[in-house]
C-alpha cells in the first residue's frame, strides 16, 4: 500500500489548495478563530491526548519522545481508539491535514497521529 497522504499544519495558517481534507485533533478550539474563519472539515477532538498529558508535556521539546509513547498508549483506550480508527480511513480516500493550533505542529499531537496514519 502507498504511504498514506497525510501532513500537519497549524489551522491559523490560510487553507492550501492540497490540503484536501482538513481535521483539528486539539481538544480546545483555538483561540481568537471562529468556526467559518477554520475553514476545518472535522474537529476530532476525540482524539486528543489527555489534559493531564497536555499540560505534562507543556510542547517541551526534551519530552517530545515520552510524550509520543504516552500519548500512544492513550490512544487504545476505547474512544480515542475509534476516534483514531476513524482518522485512518480518512487518508486511504484522499489526502489529509492534521490541523492544530500550536505553535510548533511538528511536536504536537498532531505530529505523532501524523506518523501513525502514514504507518
Amino acid at each position: 500500500m502507498a504511504e498514506a497522504k497525510v501532513q500537519v499544519r497549524r489551522i491559523y495558517e490560510e487553507p492550501a489548495r492540497g490540503d484536501g481534507t482538513r481535521v483539528l485533533v486539539d481538544r480546545i478550539w483555538p483561540r481568537g478563530l471562529t468556526k467559518a474563519k477554520a475553514a476545518h472539515d472535522e474537529w476530532c477532538k476525540e482524539v486528543a491526548p489527555s489534559t493531564e498529558l497536555r499540560k505534562w508535556y507543556g510542547h517541551d521539546p526534551e519530552r517530545f519522545e515520552e510524550f509520543g509513547r504516552r500519548y500512544q498508549a492513550e490512544l487504545k483506550e476505547p474512544e480515542r481508539a475509534g476516534a483514531l480508527a476513524h482518522l485512518r480511513e480518512l487518508p486511504k480516500r484522499r489526502q489529509v491535514t492534521l490541523l492544530t493550533a500550536t505553535r510548533q505542529p511538528e511536536i504536537s499531537e498532531a505530529a505523532v497521529l501524523a506518523e501513525l496514519l502514514r504507518g
